[in-house]
């Protein structure tokens, strides 16, 4: 049991540790720009799936998102093949800090709330609407649809300030205050009703050959697998837990006090959860490691404003990104400041050094695309 509880711990501190990372790797690309550290859609595999499309069909990958989001998502879908949706249950940002507020949520509460399994049951199947909507938008319109909804999103602009949370991403915002606020009364709110990748991994754990199996012979009915399954399996009640909900967390078992009652298993072979854990981990840093070394990985564009500066050719109006000042435009377009300014229709008063996404300070209703179409 000591044991356990060491692991137990062990997964908080790595949930804690993406947490960290990813938030500020979100601050990072606020204060820093898309040329130099990468957005949060880059760094999120659902970012792949919605554009893949697109780069099965057009050869591209869709506006923020690289070659790194793609190694991403493969890494993860390998991960649900073999240890079913331990992305969401090991490594996921977001669920490690929805699974944090709940913990929260049960020191102010003092007992864990469930919503009850007639409604519960078929909110479940609101994420499988979600993920179809969005990949079908996000396919047909060959970009981040879902990025005004979405809450993670939301989330990585926080350090951008109010404006943006109730401009451009409010209704993301919403839903992220939803989901925490869910959370606090009921575990992981979001990944059990709205998450599109939980669902998506959801499906491909389907097809694993991996599953948790409880021994009646050694179970003795004490319930806290049950108790403490952060999705709410009622694992105790069923001889294999082979649910698209489970997140392979790994809590049921480290939960128990039973010795093998609760077993994780990969084609009838038992695996420990220190192994899981392991493996995961492994396999996540391992897969970007490795892409990185060969020059696979990639999660930010290349500096095509500086590549232009000593190159006769001007770039694609396509390739302009939010995060370029206007002094980068103008030299990457080669193109004298002051007639960039009329073609943007901006006044010269806006410094030259300010990001192309933030003329929307000073000019309200400007849009990053206005100035694609302008420059074209």
């Amino acid at each position: 049991m000591k044991n356990n509880k060491l692991l137990k711990n062990l997964r908080y501190i790595l949930l804690a540790v993406f947490l960290i990372l990813i938030t500020i790797e979100a601050y990072l690309h606020q204060l820093l720009g898309g040329g130099k550290s990468p957005s949060i859609h880059a760094l999120c595999p659902y970012g792949a799936l919605e554009s893949l499309y697109s780069l099965i069909f057009a050869g591209t990958f869709i506006q923020k998102i690289f070659s790194g989001t793609l190694v991403l998502l493969i890494i993860t879908l390998l991960i649900a093949l073999i240890f079913r949706r331990s992305f969401c249950g090991l490594i996921c940002p977001f669920g490690a800090l929805q699974e944090f507020f709940g913990i929260m949520g049960k020191k102010i509460f003092k007992r864990k709330l469930i919503v009850p399994e007639n409604i519960d049951k078929p909110l479940r199947y609101l994420k499988y609407i979600v993920l179809a909507a969005t990949l079908y938008f996000a396919w047909k319109t060959a970009g981040l649809w879902m990025n005004p909804y979405d809450p993670w999103a939301a989330y990585g602009h926080i350090s951008e300030g109010i404006s943006s949370l109730t401009g451009e991403y409010l209704i993301g915002f919403i839903i992220l205050i939803v989901s925490i606020v869910g959370s606090l009364l009921y575990d992981r709110f979001f990944c059990k009703y709205l998450c599109p990748m939980g669902a998506f991994y959801g499906i491909i754990s389907k097809i694993s050959p991996a599953k948790i199996v409880r021994n009646n012979d050694n179970c003795i009915n004490c319930g806290l697998c049950s108790k403490n399954c952060p999705v709410n399996i009622k694992v105790s009640e069923l001889k294999e837990i082979k649910s698209a909900e489970c997140i392979n967390c790994q809590t049921c078992i480290l939960s128990c006090p039973e010795k093998n009652a609760l077993e994780f298993k990969i084609k009838n072979k038992s695996v420990k959860p220190v192994f899981v854990l392991t493996f995961v981990i492994l396999l996540f840093f391992g897969g970007i490691g490795i892409t990185k070394l060969t020059g696979i990985y990639q999660d930010t564009p290349s500096k095509i404003s500086l590549e232009a500066k000593t190159s006769e050719i001007k770039i694609n109006p396509e390739e302009i990104k939010g995060y370029m000042t206007l002094q980068e435009i103008s030299e990457a377009f080669k193109i004298d400041l002051n007639e960039l300014y009329k073609k943007l229709n901006i006044p010269n008063s806006i410094p030259k050094d300010t990001k192309l996404k933030d003329i929307k300070n000073f000019i309200a209703d400007f849009e990053v695309e206005k100035a694609r179409e302008a420059l074209k």
